[in-house]
C-alpha cells in the first residue's frame, strides 16, 4: 500500500454544523469529511486542518490534509469526495503534498472577511451570511479604529490561546472595512487567530461605527489586556477565505 499526503481546499456552509473539529453527538464538518473519506478506504483516525472554525461560521478556503491510497488522479479524488459530501460542504481543489506538510503549522496567514448590512427589518434570506446592523455605522470611524490591529500585539483582551498555555502575541498584517453593495466587509489578515478574536474585533469596531464606544477601544484593549466592552459578532457574518503557505 502506498500513502501519498494531499492537500485539500474546502469550503462550506457553516450554518448547519457545531464547529469544523468532531465533538461527540453534534454535526461538524471534520466528521462529515472523514466519513466521506472512508468510503473511498481512508483509514486513519483524523485528518489535519488549518483552523477550528466555530459553530456557524463559513470558510471559502479551508485546507486541511490526509494520507490515501489512491491510485487515480487528484481530479478524480475531488469528485470522489464530492459525490460523498453534502451540498453544503465541497471540495475546491486537490494537490500531492509533501510528507512533513502541515496545514496549520505550516500557515504563513489566515484571510478571514466578515459581513454586515445596516438596514432596521431583518432579511431573512441574507441573515445567515451577514449580521444586520442598525443604525447604520460610520465606515471612516471604523477604519480609523482598525488601524490600531496592524503590527504585533498581545490581543488577550480579543481572545484565548487556541491551545492551553499558548501565547496571545498575534501578527495583524491587514484589517480595513469597506462597502460591497449594500454590504460592508471587514477583511482582516493574521499569522494566526485567538479563539473569537475575529468576532470580538469586529463587534467592538462594529461598536465604533455606531458611536455606541469610543475610538480608543482598540487602543485601550491592546494596552491594558481588557476590553471596555464585551460581545461577539454573530457568527453567520464570518468567513475563512484564505490560508496561505
Amino acid at each position: 500500500m502506498t500513502l501519498a499526503h494531499y492537500k485539500i481546499i474546502l469550503s462550506y456552509d457553516g450554518s448547519a454544523y457545531a464547529g469544523f473539529q468532531r465533538q461527540l453527538n453534534v454535526p461538524t464538518v471534520q466528521s462529515v469529511v472523514e466519513q466521506s473519506l472512508r468510503e473511498i478506504g481512508w483509514q486513519d483516525k483524523s485528518i489535519q486542518s488549518a483552523g477550528r472554525t466555530d459553530a456557524g461560521v463559513h470558510a471559502r478556503g479551508q485546507v486541511i490534509s490526509f494520507r490515501l491510497d489512491w491510485r487515480h488522479s487528484t481530479e478524480d479524488l475531488r469528485n470522489a469526495l464530492n459525490y460523498y459530501l453534502p451540498k453544503d460542504i465541497a471540495v475546491q481543489s486537490v494537490a500531492e503534498a509533501s510528507r512533513e506538510f502541515n496545514p496549520r503549522f505550516d500557515a504563513i496567514s489566515r484571510h478571514y472577511r466578515y459581513h454586515i448590512f445596516c438596514q432596521p427589518v431583518r432579511d431573512p434570506l441574507r441573515m445567515p451570511y451577514a449580521w444586520q446592523v442598525w443604525p447604520t455605522v460610520d465606515l471612516d470611524l471604523m477604519n480609523t479604529t482598525a488601524k490600531a490591529l496592524i503590527g504585533r500585539h498581545d490581543f488577550r483582551a480579543f481572545g484565548s490561546p487556541t491551545v492551553e498555555g499558548g501565547t496571545t502575541v498575534r501578527q495583524v498584517m491587514r484589517a480595513v472595512w469597506y462597502q460591497q453593495g449594500d454590504e460592508a466587509c471587514f477583511e482582516i489578515v493574521a499569522n494566526a487567530f485567538l479563539y473569537h478574536m475575529v468576532r470580538r474585533i469586529t463587534f467592538a469596531l462594529v461598536a465604533v461605527g455606531k458611536r455606541f464606544a469610543p475610538v480608543e477601544i482598540i487602543t485601550t484593549g491592546l494596552e491594558t489586556g481588557v476590553l471596555p466592552l464585551t460581545g461577539l459578532a454573530p457568527a453567520q457574518g464570518l468567513v475563512l477565505e484564505e490560508v496561505r503557505y
